[in-house]
């Protein structure tokens, strides 16, 4: 059944897996943040603010996400809008910035203080601030915004250079509210460490891990990448070793994408430095097989967590969804974004805020909430939207439920759809069914594979270089 833990035993050949590792969307959003439109703007969004007041939607829980550009040093992989500098004096200012947007979405959501059950603060690097300057938000959105208890359902995330703390600035992050973390490690092995320009050792990593289950985190995240360059079957072993170790409760295991004419950084890193295209199949192979027995049930797409975390749990109820920071526990729910970039969600409003500093500061002294692109969603996009998140995260789709939920007739609607997914079916991704489809052990690994067939947009656009590979 869909809310099964899912135990991938046998793994599919390698023939198979690389016909379906073509370049597509993670799906943290439908339509994908590439198809947004300038023609959006802070005037559409406020709109979609209004209309969620006059809804009950206005007494639903809200998410934040806070992004915080800011870098001390250049990872040669990273595709993340940041800001590399060594003077934290500019950190300042941006947190004013930060509390300036807050204050103008709280003023146009009106009304009583808003809740909101989650909040997710990355970037860039969100410990280049210092423990005042984070302390001085979380007063300041406190004011603004009435957060869950953390002992009940409130999830609140920071991201981590483990390079960037120690023990006591964990101590001083778990005293503003912070009770979960996530550690970007990448890679242990020092030669990886070196061709990417982030080194950092594993006694640190340790060290942390220690005193984050001393202070009570609820859970802590551990970023990993394959297909670095120096990177190997065999270094990756090493790693996952090391990993597995410190027992992190959620692992997230990405692809590395190489996409040098996209984001300059990766133009250090040379494609005679990467693993070949079987190493890295074998890479992906390996760590699936080595985290599972272990005891890490696998999620989905790259995400792994220990059974008795929230997001294991979440998986095994059928209440897993996914938002713009991957999979989560919370309920679907609008997402308030600030921030450099910051991507947002109400309703059917998808919306963005300036990337540059300079538009983004420049915006909000005309007291305009910095947001330059999004989309409003059509009722074609919110029905392949629903369909691509119940594959992203439930793995079924019952065409009577969606014929209901939509006034629509799915295999009249969806005819050439169907006519892909019984190719898929035919390979082992799914079982198509008369009343609907369930993915297979296969399908879950090639999940995003699934999820494209009901990509409109996609399916127009042959140009797919902007997207990474599955696998």
């Amino acid at each position: 059944t869909v809310a099964a833990t899912l135990a991938i035993t046998a793994l599919p050949e390698d023939a198979l897996l690389d016909k379906y590792s073509k370049a597509g969307p993670r799906y943290t959003s439908y339509p994908t943040a590439d198809r947004f439109v300038e023609a959006y703007g802070a005037a559409d969004y406020q709109q979609a603010l209004a209309l969620r007041q006059q809804l009950r939607s206005s007494q639903q829980a809200l998410s934040l996400y806070v992004h915080i550009p800011y870098c001390q040093s250049l990872c040669h992989y990273c595709a993340c809008n940041k800001i590399i500098t060594k003077d934290r004096r500019r950190a300042a200012p941006y947190i004013e910035l930060l509390k300036q947007e807050a204050n103008l979405h709280a003023a146009a959501l009106g009304g009583r203080k808003p809740s909101v059950s989650q909040l997710h603060m990355g970037g860039g690097t969100p410990t280049f601030c210092s423990d005042a300057q984070l302390a001085d938000l979380w007063r300041h959105l406190r004011t603004l915004f009435e957060f869950a208890p953390s002992g009940a359902n409130g999830e609140y995330a920071i991201e981590i250079d483990p390079r960037t703390v120690s023990p006591l600035r964990l101590q001083n992050l778990r005293d503003m509210g912070f009770n979960r973390l996530s550690l970007g490690v990448q890679d242990f092995d020092p030669a990886v460490q070196q061709a990417v320009h982030r080194e950092q050792s594993y006694a640190s990593v340790a060290q942390l891990m220690d005193a984050a289950r001393d202070l009570g985190f609820a859970s802590v995240n551990m970023d990993l990448i394959y297909g670095l360059p120096q990177q190997s079957p065999t270094s990756l072993a090493r790693t996952l070793a090391q990993v597995i170790a410190l027992r992190p409760e959620r692992i997230a295991l990405y692809a590395y994408a190489h996409l040098p004419q996209r984001f300059k950084p990766q133009r250090r890193i040379t494609d005679q430095q990467l693993p070949s295209a079987a190493d890295k199949l074998a890479m992906f192979k390996l760590a699936l097989q080595t985290l599972q027995a272990a005891g890490y049930d696998y999620i989905g797409m790259d995400h792994f967590a220990l059974p008795h975390d929230a997001l294991a749990v979440a998986k095994r109820q059928g209440r897993l969804q996914r938002n713009f920071q991957g999979y989560s526990a919370q309920p679907d729910g609008d997402l308030i974004a600030l921030g450099l970039s910051a991507i947002g969600k109400v309703g059917t409003h998808y919306s963005q805020n300036a990337k540059t500093l300079e538009e983004y500061q420049d915006l909000l002294e005309l007291g305009q909430i910095p947001i330059v692109r999004g989309l409003v969603l059509s009722r074609d996009d919110a029905m392949r939207r629903c369909l691509i998140m119940a594959i992203m995260c439930q793995g079924e789709v019952l065409f009577e439920s969606v014929n209901l939920a939509w006034l629509c007739n799915f295999e009249r609607d969806f005819a050439p759809e169907l006519e892909q997914l019984r190719t898929l079916a035919a390979d082992g991704l799914l079982q198509l069914r008369p009343d609907g489809f369930s993915l297979t052990h296969t399908g879950w690994l090639l999940v995003r594979a699934v999820a494209m067939v009901f990509d409109k947009a996609l399916q127009q656009d042959l140009q797919r270089t902007r997207y990474s590979q599955i696998i």
